[in-house]
């Protein structure tokens, strides 16, 4: 991502660059050249534009830690851009009131192809980038849908964990009351095994009397 930006800035000081140094040429031109410089710069203030949009969109993309540093440079550069753009008005506009008639030419039917060829230039840009704002769209809807899943899966996950947590706690409970119950029934085993002792101990005491005082007699 970074490496994109990387690459559309480089190309964009390419482009401001060469927009600086042929502005600072359209005052010193007449006629037919300085409407052809003139065009060229239309041009290239387009392509600086459409540069812009593209690390517009780049930078959106990018994670918000870093975000900051790339949306102040791009500030940066659609200032310097505005700059441009009055700059250049002021160099069509100098050299007094033949300035327009130089600019426009009268009635040149080369011109009226150079503005058609700029207007479908601007068409194509324009449905350029409709296609990337279209697919940028298409890519934030399948974000969201793939985000909507994902919280999903957590729900039912959450739910799993909270029936087993249910269900291990009526374990636990089920183990106690078992726990007791056996407990109790160890408790009434030895009871029992004491009274038959004492039991057994009466028996033999009684038989032993009896044939003592037997024997005697």
């Amino acid at each position: 991502m970074a490496s994109l930006l990387d690459s559309y800035e480089q190309q964009y000081s390419n482009v401001t660059a060469e927009i600086t140094n042929k502005i600072a040429k359209i005052a010193k031109l007449s006629g037919g050249e300085k409407r052809h410089m003139v065009t060229n710069v239309e041009k290239q203030m387009e392509e600086a534009k459409e540069l812009l949009e593209q690390m517009d969109l780049e930078v959106r993309d990018i994670p918000s830690k870093e975000r900051q540093k790339y949306a102040t440079r791009l500030k940066s550069y659609k200032t310097e851009l505005g700059k441009l753009e009055k700059d250049f008005k002021k160099a069509k506009l100098r050299g007094g009131a033949g300035s327009r008639e130089e600019l426009l030419g009268p009635d040149d039917p080369s011109h009226s192809e150079d503005q058609r060829t700029r207007l479908l230039d601007n068409t194509e840009r324009m449905e350029r980038s409709g296609r990337k704002l279209e697919a940028g769209y298409r890519m934030a809807v399948e974000t969201e849908q793939v985000g909507a899943d994902i919280l999903d899966n957590l729900h039912q996950d959450r739910e799993k964990i909270q029936r087993s947590k249910d269900r291990l706690r009526e374990t636990d409970s089920d183990l106690g009351k078992s726990s007791r119950i056996l407990s109790a029934m160890m408790r009434r085993i030895i009871q029992n095994r004491v009274v038959l002792f004492v039991v057994i101990a009466v028996m033999i005491l009684v038989i032993a009397l009896t044939i003592y005082f037997s024997t005697r007699s």
